[in-house]
């Protein structure tokens, strides 16, 4: 997660604390070991914005230990979602397209102007950004992923469900530790990270925290020039926690995070070959003169085991963060009054090769990307929570946040032609710098665009403890959204520009000829004329009142049953990006959902087993989500992808998460997910062809039907000088489809296979726990895959990001504490 620099939140000052016991001792900061060794049924969390116990909380929820993090070696959220069976991760080519789904629903999209469908919180504070949330999980107490609408507590931007990440707090001891990895055999990865609390006074404690990771990378790019590993990445970071009691009824926090994120990735593989479409009289057949075409350049074409590339701009990001927040809080009468207030910078450029070829050749444009990203969120929280285990508990606040992001892309092209009288080979491509090629031209478009968002939110949460057993739930969220967007693109002189010009001038040419019943393809060409330079400018706003009702029974204190339903709400958006055209330039409505889910928790074994179910449905109306349109540029027809209200969907399923913990040093964790998520009501663009349409009924992309994991963890205790831990986890998930489409081709070329994974370590462990020392393989039995497929290749061929877990690899581990 971004450790950019924070003052604090809500949430970790309370993680272990009752909501009013303000005076008891901070958390240490071993606090994830200490619930580590705790009965699962004990397990505490702060999913409602107060303390509870897991099994208490009417929600579906799973919880991974800062520990559980370390132990699958993968310290991003990447990693984590082959811990939790409903939560996924879509990859792409830098990490501002990015984004995590849960129960099969996410937001996929180019645009600046539109908010991630899974929130991301940090410490008690929203990351307004998807790509804020992908850097390191470092020294985390746990991870909470709450699945479902949680707009009533957490806000528009969590229609899917909440990630709640929760810090270590710092200790009333001096302490500090410090652990390092080294992994190889996929590229060359290491790993430093080193904690020390150091309190000032009894009343005074802080913890620093810094973190440096560096990897080679897991794809080789064989173009002169580079001819090294890329997809690796540099990142560092620091954050510091201080702590104090002004007294017994008073606690501020204040936390500040800085980070630096130097990635050559990802890459896109050119892997499978192009195919004819399903209009074709030979459907789904290799198109041998095309893949025969690019073969001459590209390394070869190996499906899921392609692991090389060859182009000449490498792909990278750039990326720099810090933030600062303070949470004050104060018991009160009883009550906790609670404040936090924060703000985060983020600054990101994208760096990427968009034609895949190492050079341009005639007829064949070399097309690189530059699209540097700044923004700020400024932040402010204030709650007032009741002490709990009264008739009427309840949390109330008010919520008020300002997001200003700017983008300035940029695309390059270079070109050429075949010179005059010239004859080109047939069956190759022909560099520019071929004496059979004319002059060579360069041309470019560049857009520049912003968004301000504004967002203020009274919410409150209440349930009525109607007796011992029984509870009634409700809770209310309005919700103010205001959105400010500017555009202008303009292009270079001369052919070959990416895109023709748009501004206020196009805009208004375009909505007279409309008027006049022109076409809005013949429309929008003519209109491209028409251009004054001067920035388009719309707004647009929206408010809402969702909330939520439920029961809660328990049937015994270790059996506890609840049914809920959810009114979600995200709020509006515009498609923003480089590629927008006149037929794009139109206000998202916000998306709604109802959601249902009833539940089971289960505490069973004297509390060492946690057997947790729960059933939902949802169904989810004005979409938002990236489809197919096809447009005619120039004279051109081209396929992009539009961002709109794309109509109605819903999901629903089972989900199981277990945890068993039958003695001290033996543990058994895992859960499985049953999701099926389709359109119900497909609302595509104006249509162009058939292919825009998507057929009712189309299962989602990024959700396969099941996915589950499970995970051991053994200490065998030998008496000696170290005992032995064994760790093994595997996860598997059946076939899923990565590429909305209509045609049946493209369809089951970008649908991959169920695979699964298993990890292991072996430790050596000092009986004290004083430290630690493990040997890791990371995907035992070496099986490939594919995160993400996307059909605009060379000549039509696919391009798939493979993860870096997507072959197996070796490390070593070890973690002291003094």
């Amino acid at each position: 997660m971004k450790h950019l620099f924070r003052l604090s939140s809500a949430l970790p000052l309370i993680a272990f604390l009752s909501a009013p016991a303000l005076a008891q001792d901070a958390a240490p900061a071993g606090e994830a070991a200490v619930e580590a060794e705790a009965p699962p049924g004990e397990i505490v969390v702060t999913a409602q914005k107060r303390t509870e116990r897991l099994q208490d909380v009417p929600l579906a929820v799973s919880v991974l230990s800062g520990d559980a993090v370390s132990n699958a070696s993968r310290s991003s959220l990447e990693g984590a979602t082959q811990l939790v069976p409903s939560l996924n991760f879509v990859k792409a080519g830098t990490s501002l397209n990015q984004t995590l789904f849960l129960r099969g629903l996410g937001t996929t999209s180019f645009s600046i102007a539109v908010e991630p469908s899974v929130s991301t919180v940090l410490d008690g504070v929203v990351l307004s950004r998807a790509a804020e949330a992908f850097s390191d999980l470092a020294d985390i107490a746990r991870m909470e992923v709450l699945r479902g609408p949680q707009g009533t507590l957490f806000g528009k931007n969590a229609s899917a469900g909440v990630i709640n990440i929760v810090s270590k707090m710092p200790g009333r001891d001096f302490g500090a530790e410090v652990e390092g990895g080294l992994f190889f055999d996929n590229g060359t990865e290491y790993r430093v990270r080193g904690s020390v609390d150091l309190p000032l006074s009894d009343s005074l404690r802080t913890r620093t925290t810094a973190f440096y990771d560096k990897y080679d990378g897991n794809i080789f790019n064989v173009a002169p020039g580079v001819n090294r590993r890329v997809n690796g990445f540099e990142h560092w970071g620091v954050r510091s926690i201080v702590q104090g009691d002004i007294s017994d009824a008073v606690r501020v926090t204040l936390i500040g995070d800085y980070h630096k994120n130097d990635d050559d990735c990802c890459a896109d593989v050119i892997g499978g070959p192009p195919l004819f479409g399903a209009t074709s009289t030979t459907p789904g057949a290799v198109n041998t003169a095309s893949l025969n075409l690019i073969q001459t350049v590209l390394p070869t074409l190996a499906g899921d085991r392609t692991r090389a590339v060859n182009q000449n701009l490498v792909t990278r990001t750039i990326e720099t963060g810090y933030g600062f927040s303070g949470q004050f809080d104060a018991e009160l009468g009883g009550q906790t009054v609670t404040s936090i207030t924060a703000y985060r910078n983020f600054a990101n450029n994208e760096i990427r090769d968009g034609d895949f070829y190492p050079q341009p050749y005639i007829g064949v444009p070399q097309s690189h990307d530059t699209g540097p990203q700044t923004g700020w969120t400024f932040s402010q929280e204030l709650r007032l929570t009741s002490p709990g285990n009264q008739f009427f508990d309840y949390v109330l606040g008010a919520y008020y946040s300002y997001t200003y992001t700017k983008r300035v892309f940029q695309r390059d092209n270079t070109f050429c032609s075949l010179a005059t009288g010239a004859v080109a080979p047939a069956g190759v491509l022909t560099p520019c710098t071929s004496t059979l090629a004319g002059p060579t031209g360069t041309a470019f478009g560049r857009a520049t665009y912003d968004n301000a968002q504004k967002n203020l939110a009274l919410f409150a949460q209440t349930t009525f403890n109607i007796t011992d057993a029984f509870r009634l739930l409700a809770g209310l969220r309005y919700t103010m959204d205001q959105l400010d967007v500017s555009f202008v693109r303009v292009t270079s002189a001369g052919n070959g520009a990416s895109q023709p010009p748009f501004d206020a001038g196009v805009y208004a040419r375009y909505r007279a000829l409309i008027a006049a019943g022109v076409a809005p393809t013949t429309a929008q060409t003519q209109a491209a004329a028409f251009t004054n330079g001067v920035p388009l400018t719309e707004k647009t706003t929206a408010d809402n009142l969702s909330g939520k009702v439920g029961a809660q029974f328990d049937f015994s204190r270790d059996v506890t049953g609840y049914a809920t339903y959810t009114r979600g709400y995200k709020g509006p958006a515009f498609n923003l990006f480089f590629n927008l055209q006149p037929t794009g330039l139109k206000a998202l409505e916000p998306e709604t959902s109802d959601a249902y889910e009833v539940g089971l928790k289960n505490t069973l074994l004297g509390g060492t087993l946690t057997l947790n179910l729960a059933g939902f449905y949802a169904k989810y109306y004005n979409f938002q989500a990236n489809n197919p349109d096809t447009l005619i540029v120039g004279g051109q027809t081209t396929t992009i992808a539009r961002f709109t209200n794309a109509g109605t969907v819903s999901t629903r399923g089972v989900e199981l998460d277990m945890a068993w913990r039958p003695t001290a040093d033996f543990s058994l964790t895992g859960g499985a997910a049953y999701t099926d998520a389709q359109i119900d009501h497909f609302n595509p663009p104006p249509v162009r062809t058939p292919n825009d349409i998507v057929a009712d009924g189309t299962t989602l992309p990024f959700a396969p039907k099941f996915k589950g994991s499970l995970a051991a963890d053994y200490r065998l205790r030998t008496g000696g000088a170290v005992d032995i831990g064994i760790n093994v986890q595997g996860s598997y998930q059946s076939e899923q489809s990565l590429f909305l489409t209509p045609d049946p081709v493209i369809a089951k070329a970008t649908t991959i296979d169920g695979y699964g994974i298993v990890n292991a370590s072996i430790s050596l462990i000092e009986p004290d726990d004083r430290f630690k020392i493990s040997a890791v393989v990371r995907n035992l039995f070496d099986t490939s895959y594919i995160s993400a497929v996307s059909t605009s290749g060379p000549s039509g061929a696919y391009r798939y990001q493979i993860p870096r877990d997507a072959d197996r690899y070796f490390g070593v581990t070890a973690k002291a504490e003094f």
